[in-house]
């Protein structure tokens, strides 16, 4: 695989995950305790649950497949939690979550891209894997996002300060 190339993938996966990182962090910052584990609806998931699936997903695919350590991941306890942490106890287990995931893809060698493995019963690449967790998160910091705007009726100011009506060149 292109260096060039290997590099510029790593540095985007790594950047994409700060940045729902800095996302969560933000619009988590407009909650109290009480809302973590309200679920949007009988079927939807709390706050608390999708920090826990998020952790979890980041784990079994980036930690455990892409940094080849044993997957210990138990996905149906991520859903059923209820009231089992508060916020602070979530988003440290959240961003310790993602140093590991950033400091697992910053190590992957060429050859550990490439190679394919089975993760949740998929075949994919070391760049596949990569690509559904960080995409994963994106997904569900989307979903966060929405649940704190429906809760708190707030902007949640991701970009303020930036001008993003700026045309590409």
């Amino acid at each position: 695989m292109n260096e060039i190339i290997l590099n510029e993938f790593k540095r985007n996966a790594i950047y994409r995950l700060s940045e729902s990182l800095r996302m969560i962090n933000i619009a988590f910052s407009k909650v109290t305790d009480e809302f973590l584990w309200k679920r949007p609806t009988e079927n939807g998931m709390a706050l608390g649950n999708q920090l826990l699936h998020s952790c979890g997903n980041m784990t079994q695919y980036i930690i455990s497949s892409l940094g080849n350590t044993v997957d210990q991941r138990e996905r149906e306890l991520e859903f059923s939690a209820t009231g089992t942490s508060n916020k602070k106890e979530l988003l440290s287990m959240l961003s310790n979550t993602v140093s590991k995931s950033q400091a697992v893809i910053n190590e992957t060698t060429s050859e550990d891209f490439e190679r394919i493995r089975t993760v949740q019963g998929f075949e994919l690449s070391g760049i596949g894997v990569t690509l559904h967790a960080v995409e994963h998160f994106s997904y569900h910091t989307g979903q966060i996002a929405f649940w704190i705007k429906v809760l708190t009726n707030e902007d949640l100011g991701f970009y303020s300060g930036q001008d993003l009506t700026i045309k590409n060149n």
